[in-house]
């Protein structure tokens, strides 16, 4: 056996002597009146440098978000409007798939409150909640809030919208809140970071520039600049007129982004992006988009617009030419519409000044060309001629817009938990929409509007082997494969029919084991009941690794992916020990029988999760997740646990130390 790396000798040194129950996040609170019967709740936390905090908002399927939990709610007071929060940040989580919202530094939360009766002036609050650096602590606080109150105020039946049961509210976040989607306030400031701006541009520009090569665009641009350099006096006029027709176009579509903006707020859209509804709604119109792409109807703006726009166009001047750029925008929406709407549901759901910012790309892309031809009007004899390709261009875009629908409709299948478009559907659905693209580019099948093809291009060539190609690299997650280039599209794949691949599930019998054991990640059998790993590993005459996780644990999840997925270090997981995984965050209720007070926190353990959790605090003074333990069947570590090692070489030779120590 190989020795341990002093790096790693002087981490389980360090971490031996600095274990301990972690608290990264401080706690205050205040009671603010605002009437006489009328208060604000406000909590403010100091969080611990490089910690995190997750926000109540946090969208279904990523970290865990914080729950609020008013106690003695009932008949005494009612909460008015939803909990609004202090700026968060927003980042794309790659290991869930998800956006997640979280806090730096300082949080605060602020609750309005209505009170309905005097008789109890007490409000308890109990508050649950995530924070992580490089492992991940689930943690609560409980609040007390005396009442200064002297009018007394009768007890009343009235209910207000938004007076929620505690006891449901609980229920409801026992089940992960799978059932209902999750509501935001509008008072919450969402800031977009500088980079994802200049990501939604960027998107935003190639769509402008894709528009360009569409049968309603392209034929205008060698038409507009020649209007221009014939109608004016001089070249210099020509150039100038252009380049206000083309800052024209840029103002018509940041008009429309603001427009967005303002009618929908800088967040609400944001918050529409995880209603399942709306991305229902997301899904039928992409739907539309793509038949009208592919020439099943064109969708068209009133003709009686265009008409009224080339009136005032006529009219000349800056006026004059403003018009053209709307008429350019009505004409043209038979192929830019679906490409705007598309753009502006993405760049929406980002919230803030996406929208406008994503006008802004795509606008720019479409004005180019008229600028750059204007100024150099030689380059209009090098532009291809129009023809059978630019329809070819508009089905492609259908085909994009089709599959890009089923995400959308992923999203509400996730929300709901309907398990109806689950990883294998979705991917097969992606196969079958690709594979005609494919066909269609190499001439096999037609569309209406279609040229006669006698020969396909080169170009057209070597787009259908790109699409072909990346058909022949989908076909593989079917069974099992991680497809990371398109990670962010499709079902996590814990969201399956079958976790481990099509071949895995041939036989339910490998999935479940028969003395409790079930199948964890990367097909290692795992006990998720400590009882059952310890009796399973006495009559192996194995050692155990405990592993105390969670599901909403990032760490966890990429240990998981980039540590036990290598190859030495999977083979010693599956064949050479018994796995216990604890999840810290499991909130299925324990029986009443075996509920409890904890003799070391005082918390009442009332879920499979409290119960793990007091375990690891009361036997290993700590509270971080991930955290592994060797033990051997007297339940004796064998040698020191340690926590997130993301070096796939120390934790081999950590589990090979405790190996060697099992045999002696």
């Amino acid at each position: 056996m190989k020795k341990f790396t002093p790096v790693l000798l002087l981490f389980l040194t360090f971490y031996t002597a600095t274990a301990q129950i972690l608290k990264p996040v401080k706690w205050t609170s205040k009671l603010e009146k605002i009437s006489q019967t009328e208060f604000n709740i406000i909590l403010n936390g100091i969080i611990d440098p490089d910690w995190h905090l997750y926000s109540q908002y946090t969208p279904e399927g990523g970290p865990l978000s914080m729950l609020l939990t008013f106690k003695n709610q009932k008949s005494n007071y009612n909460l008015v409007g939803k909990a609004t929060e202090s700026s968060y940040k927003k980042k794309f989580n790659d290991v869930f798939e998800v956006d997640e919202y979280f806090f730096e530094k300082t949080v605060t939360i602020t609750q309005k409150i209505k009170i309905i009766n005097t008789a109890n002036s007490k409000i308890f609050l109990h508050v649950e909640y995530q924070v992580c650096k490089d492992v991940c602590i689930n943690d609560t606080k409980d609040f007390n809030f005396d009442l200064p109150i002297s009018a007394k105020i009768k007890p009343t039946a009235t209910k207000h919208l938004s007076n929620v049961n505690p006891n449901s509210q609980q229920q409801i976040h026992n089940q992960n809140q799978q059932t209902a989607p999750k509501q935001f306030s509008t008072n919450i400031s969402t800031p977009i970071s500088q980079k994802g701006l200049w990501s939604i541009f960027i998107l935003a520009f190639l769509g402008g520039l894709t528009a360009l090569v569409t049968p309603c665009v392209f034929p205008m641009i060698p038409m507009t600049v020649s209007f221009f350099l014939k109608q004016s006096k001089n070249k210099a006029q020509g150039v100038k007129n252009a380049f206000i027709y083309g800052f024209s176009i840029i103002a018509i579509y940041v008009v429309l982004g603001l427009a967005i903006n303002a009618i929908f707020g800088a967040d609400a859209l944001n918050a529409l992006a995880t209603n399942p509804w709306f991305n229902l709604a997301f899904f039928v119109l992409l739907v539309l988009f793509a038949a009208s792409f592919l020439g099943a109807f064109e969708i068209m703006l009133p003709n009686s617009w265009a008409n009224s726009i080339d009136k005032q166009a006529d009219k000349g001047g800056i006026i004059g030419i403003l018009f053209m750029a709307l008429a350019l925008a009505i004409v043209s929406f038979s192929c830019t519409g679906p490409i705007v709407g598309t753009l502006l549901v993405e760049s929406a759901s980002n919230g803030g000044i996406a929208p406008v910012i994503g006008m802004l790309g795509f606008s720019t892309a479409l004005a180019l060309p008229f600028m750059l031809f204007a100024l150099f009007p030689n380059w209009l004899k090098s532009l291809p001629k129009s023809g059978g390709w630019l329809n070819a261009v508009k089905v492609s875009l259908g085909f994009l817009e089709l599959a890009f629908a089923f995400k959308f409709l992923s999203n509400a299948d996730l929300v709901l938990q309907l398990h109806l478009l689950e990883r294998e559907v979705f991917l097969a659905i992606w196969i079958a929409i690709f594979i005609t693209w494919a066909l269609y580019l190499f001439g096999k099948l037609t569309l209406p509007h279609d040229s006669n093809l006698v020969a396909i291009s080169v170009s057209r060539l070597f787009l259908a082997i790109t699409v072909l190609s990346f058909v022949i690299y989908l076909i593989p997650g079917l069974f099992g494969a991680p497809l990371k280039l398109i990670s962010a599209f499709p079902p996590p794949q814990t969201y399956s029919e079958s976790p481990t691949g099509l071949l895995g599930a041939t036989n339910i019998k490998t999935v479940n084991g028969s003395d409790g054991s079930e199948i964890g990640p990367n097909g290692i059998m795992i006990y998720t009941d400590y009882d059952l790993g310890i009796a399973a590993a006495k009559k192996a005459n194995k050692p155990i690794m405990i592993d105390f996780t969670g599901h909403a644990c990032v760490n966890c999840r990429k240990m998981e992916n980039n540590v036990w997925s290598d190859k030495k270090i999977l083979k010693i997981l599956k064949n050479d020990l018994i796995l216990i995984s604890l999840y810290l965050d499991d909130n299925r209720p324990l029986p009443i029988s075996k509920q409890f007070i904890s003799k070391q926190t005082n918390n009442k353990i009332i879920t499979i999760g409290d119960k793990w959790t007091d375990f690891i605090i009361t036997k290993y003074k700590t509270n971080t997740q991930p955290f592994y333990v060797l033990i051997n069947l007297k339940e004796q570590n064998l040698n020191t646990p340690i926590s997130y090692t993301p070096n796939s070489t120390d934790y081999e030779n950590w589990l090979k130390q405790g190996l060697v120590k099992f045999k002696k």
